[in-house]
């Protein structure tokens, strides 16, 4: 399930790449230990790190997200000499020089050894001096990915199948909503992140563009989930469902009614056909839409907020606007519709 795509190790990092990055602040991330901060690390500006990603691909990437491993495409020098104890596969870019191990059991290629070609090979900063002592002072092993170098790899790899699952929603709102975009009502399934678990729920959009004389012209949109709630059944990851499908119809957080597990929207004519279009621009970048924060602080149920800030749940606001509790409230003006509701409200005396 692990991308083979080529990525540097943690120390390779912290001691062999001091200078060459485009970009100061990943220096400033590893010396304070913020490598989540740098995922994924295949991606990382520096010359020796692009060739390394650019060397040894995934070649092909099927439904499951799981990577195929053949080395046909896989672009180097041949294998370091002097490294006997693992085999170390040389590439080269410009002066900088790598040795990338490949992981037998997981098919991940490491980035374990990375240098300047100096002194014509007689400097003892040279990189094929460095591996060369490694291996004779039976050190080599010592370049292998460490726990943290692995644990790193699965972090990175759960946040691309979440992406990829994400990407995926999205395509198929796009395609639903250019099927019905004069109205209709179109159905898609969406698979489980990992797809192997199945169905996870069925989406279904209606479309209703509202003319006549006498009527405001509104593109109507209702949004309909149906969750397959069972053993591999996640709440949270039902609302990231929600939103995601929300946010490529709609991307305000605050502008869908909510009645159960059905959502609606009403916006001005012509929004849908405009939408579809900045939609099939996301698409073409492999980019996500994003959600579009709240402008007003709701007001809602203290005990119902404390638990859906830790599990990421929406919550019910008084004036019925259904919301993920995410911003700091107290920087945002009050909605007006809930302060009227609550001032409507009968006050307890103290002690009920």
């Amino acid at each position: 399930m692990y991308s083979r795509r080529g990525r540097p190790t943690l120390r390779v990092l912290k001691e062999d790449l001091r200078d060459g990055w485009q970009e100061s602040f990943v220096m400033r991330a590893v010396g304070d230990e913020r490598y989540e901060d740098l995922l994924p690390l295949s991606e990382l500006a520096h010359p020796i790190v692009r060739k390394t990603a650019e060397s040894f691909t995934d070649t092909v990437r099927n439904a499951a997200l799981s990577f195929a491993r053949p080395a046909a495409s896989d672009n180097y020098v041949g294998a370091i000499g002097s490294a006997v104890s693992i085999r170390l596969l040389e590439i080269r870019q410009s002066q900088w020089r790598g040795g990338v191990w490949t992981d037998p059991e997981t098919g991940v290629c490491w980035l374990v050894a990375a240098g300047l070609a100096k002194g014509g090979h007689e400097d003892n900063d040279d990189f094929y001096k460095f591996v060369e002592r490694e291996e004779h002072n039976r050190t080599i092993t010592r370049l292998l990915p460490t726990e943290d170098d692995k644990r790193l790899l699965k972090l990175e790899t759960a946040a691309h199948i979440r992406t990829e699952w994400e990407l995926n929603i999205q395509r198929e709102v796009l395609a639903a909503l250019q099927e019905i975009r004069g109205g209709g009502t179109a159905r898609f399934d969406v698979n489980h992140p990992l797809a192997r678990l199945g169905r996870f729920a069925t989406v279904e959009l209606y479309v209703e563009l509202v003319r006549g004389e006498d009527r405001i012209a509104t593109d109507e949109v209702i949004v309909e989930f149906f969750p397959q709630r069972g053993v591999n059944f996640s709440e949270e990851l039902y609302w990231q469902l929600i939103v995601r499908v929300l946010a490529s119809v709609y991307p305000p957080a605050q502008g869908w009614d909510r009645a159960g597990d059905e959502f609606h929207q009403m916006e001005e004519s012509g929004s849908l056909d405009k939408r579809i279009s900045e939609l099939e621009a996301h698409d073409v970048k492999r980019a996500l839409a994003e959600v579009e924060l709240g402008a007003v602080a709701h007001f809602t149920h203290r005990e119902h907020l404390a638990s859906k800030i830790i599990d990421g749940t929406g919550v019910r606001s008084l004036c019925g606007v259904y919301l993920v509790p995410t911003q700091d409230a107290d920087s945002l003006p009050a909605c007006p519709q809930c302060e009227v509701l609550y001032a409507a409200l009968p006050k307890l005396p103290l002690g009920d």
